[in-house]
């Protein structure tokens, strides 16, 4: 049965926090399930409270504490009207908010992380979660991660390495697209290559299994531990698609935000739908079944416009390439319509001297192959070598035994 890791230390009372004045890093992933009431969950910091722990000040991460912002949108410190606590926030309006100044932890024994990821190098918790390591280095705050399981699982890996010339906000650690490690192997791997002096302790899961998605694993009755853990990832098949169709953020087609499917739905006013469903599957997607599809999202990219487009069903999740796919996606979409496909030139994650597309990638490879009309295959021509060196880094810093030996790119 699968326990999270902060469920494993509210088995034993928090027993280690106790005394100690926290700071908690959180948002609405950071859940509890009841074993008293099944299907019941309960926040963090109200758990914490409830034990008579001395909770200082929270923070929150992009979306915000409570996930209400939507992507690129800055959000405000101030104090949280639920909990009555100081909120600082990791997301504002310039690239300075996004590491906690060192008189954030002022007052902070320990800072306290708990927030779900969804397995993809784009994704920004982990970057916030090893930004707040390099503040409580200097501060001498310990960190304490109340790990959660990979939703994608713990062994298959997909995508390339990331230069440091492509560093970014989405693209903070050195990972794969897909890298199958928890939030808190990643703090691990980062602490030990950045070398950083900061107390670390991480409260592993129990019983998470690794060769399995999130919404296989056995709950034991007390239903799933996921919540969303941001305002366009409302399900684990999101998390799937993900690592592939993220990389329509770097173009001006639509990656279905403002629909019920983000993430799952792409297109744009100018595509034929049928001809975009046969184009992309021309290029060979194991596991992947397109729909042509009409939708009409409510805001962001063409807000009250209906899109032609296609509605990804991933019917074989073992065999498919969620990057490759996602580049796919995008060849098809510039062959039907080379003059009205277009990248992203707006500041994106506060960098604007590079593209979007290549600091998802990191790199300008892909976009170079797509633009020259190239096998698609070049463009992922780098992923083995990547895969095969993140493989070796990684295999001292790994929490969990992988199901199935070691970590193995996508077959």
């Amino acid at each position: 049965m699968l326990y999270t890791g902060a469920e494993v230390a509210a088995q034993q009372g928090f027993s280690r926090l106790q005394g100690r004045r926290l700071g908690v890093l959180c948002n609405p992933s950071s859940l509890l399930r009841s074993t008293r009431t099944p299907g019941v969950r309960r926040h963090l910091v109200t758990v914490l409270r409830e034990l008579g722990l001395n909770v200082v000040r929270l923070f929150g991460p992009e979306h915000g504490l409570w996930s209400t912002a939507q992507d690129l949108i800055a959000v405000d410190s101030g104090i949280d009207p639920i909990f009555h606590l100081e909120v600082k926030t990791l997301y504002g309006r310039s690239v300075d908010t996004l590491t906690p100044e060192p008189q954030a932890l002022e007052g902070i024994d320990a800072l306290v992380f708990d927030v779900q990821d969804v397995g993809a190098r784009y994704y920004t918790y982990a970057a916030t979660l090893c930004m707040a390591l390099e503040t409580a280095a200097v501060t001498g705050a310990e960190v304490w991660v109340l790990d959660r399981p990979n939703p994608l699982g713990g062994v298959v890996i997909e995508g390339n390495a990331l230069p440091e010339f492509w560093r970014s906000f989405v693209g903070f650690i050195d990972v794969p697209q897909r890298h199958a490690l928890t939030i808190a192997e990643i703090a691990q791997l980062y602490r030990a290559e950045r070398g950083l002096q900061v107390a670390l302790h991480v409260v592993p899961c129990q019983g998470w299994e690794t060769d399995k998605y999130l919404d296989e694993q056995d709950f034991g009755g007390l239903g799933s531990s996921w919540y969303a853990p941001s305002p366009n990832m409302p399900t684990v098949a999101t998390a799937v698609t993900y690592p592939g169709t993220c990389l329509v953020e770097g173009t001006r087609l639509s990656e279905g935000r403002g629909t019920t499917r983000p993430f799952e739905l792409i297109g744009a006013p100018w595509l034929d739908a049928v001809a975009y469903a046969k184009a992309t599957e021309s290029f060979g997607i194991p596991g992947l079944s397109l729909r042509p599809m009409l939708f009409e999202p409510t805001f962001q990219k063409y807000a009250g416009q209906v899109c032609g487009g296609v509605a990804l069903e991933v019917y074989d999740r073992g065999r498919f390439p969620a990057v490759y796919a996602g580049l796919a996606l995008l060849a098809a979409a510039r062959r039907l319509g080379p003059t009205e496909f277009a990248w992203r030139t707006e500041t994106y994650e506060f960098v604007s001297d590079r593209l979007a597309i290549d600091l998802l990638m990191g790199g300008d490879r892909a976009r170079l192959v797509l633009e020259n009309g190239g096998d698609l295959r070049e463009a992922t021509a780098d992923f083995a070598a990547g895969e095969a060196a993140f493989v070796r880094r990684v295999a001292g810093h790994l929490l969990y035994r992988r199901q199935q030996g070691q970590l193995a790119g996508v077959s």
